[in-house]
């Protein structure tokens, strides 16, 4: 992974925090321990960090919280770390942006390898030479970049996934099982159509608030989505 990559650590549990920050340490991972939320901001407004693992009950200010501050200024990867394992929490937390969600007690290598997966996506290692164009939506998969009608879309990774999946679809529409599996890396369960559509609602939103006259990306009943 080249130069090592910087992880920050957020929780009101210090012992957690801490022992989160050693285990990506022992990885090769350069990670920063918070215990609050004002904290984190903070230091986000200062320096660079390529993941941010988030705690969601914290006092004075939660998890969520932080996420939708993060996400106004930043599309950093964020995984969510915490006790709540309600599907609605979830969804919840991938509503705001969120790339991940793991529930403790977690297992030390699976965390690792999440942590190391969100950084490799967020690099854009393994996306297509050149722009993919349609629709008036320019999308550079190496330079992360996405614009329409030339006026720059600010999208959370996922979303520029999820839309760069269906460009290079050239119109034939996609799976929403096949739409998590690419996007998320991982086999699809009972969760994932509602996460892709938790996904697909808000690029919807981005897209619409440059230009509303029609929709871009289409459902496709019963097989999935497309973009118009």
């Amino acid at each position: 992974m080249g130069e090592r990559k910087r992880v920050a650590v957020c929780d009101d549990d210090q012992a957690i925090a801490d022992l989160v920050g050693q285990l990506l340490a022992e990885a090769g991972l350069e990670a920063r321990a918070f215990y609050g939320a004002s904290d984190l901001l903070a230091a986000l407004g200062r320096e660079p960090f390529d993941l941010v693992i988030l705690d969601v009950m914290m006092p004075v200010m939660d998890g969520f919280s932080c996420c939708r501050e993060i996400r106004r200024a930043s599309s950093v990867p964020v995984i969510f770390l915490t006790a709540k394992d309600e599907e609605v929490d979830k969804v919840v937390g991938f509503e705001l942006g969120a790339d991940d969600y793991v529930v403790k007690p977690f297992k030390p290598r699976e965390l690792v390898a999440r942590v190391r997966a969100r950084i490799r996506r967020a690099e854009g290692g393994d996306g297509a030479e050149g722009a993919l164009e349609a629709c008036g939506i320019v999308l550079d998969e190496a330079g992360h970049e996405v614009s329409l009608h030339g006026e720059a879309l600010s999208l959370t990774p996922k979303e520029f996934s999820i839309l760069a999946c269906l460009m290079r679809s050239k119109g034939r529409p996609v799976a929403s099982r096949d739409l998590f599996e690419e996007v998320w890396g991982e086999e699809a369960n009972v969760q994932s159509n509602n996460t892709v559509m938790v996904h697909i609602r808000h690029l919807r939103k981005k897209l619409a608030a440059v230009d509303s006259s029609q929709e871009f990306v289409e459902t496709v009943w019963g097989v999935g989505y497309r973009l118009g």
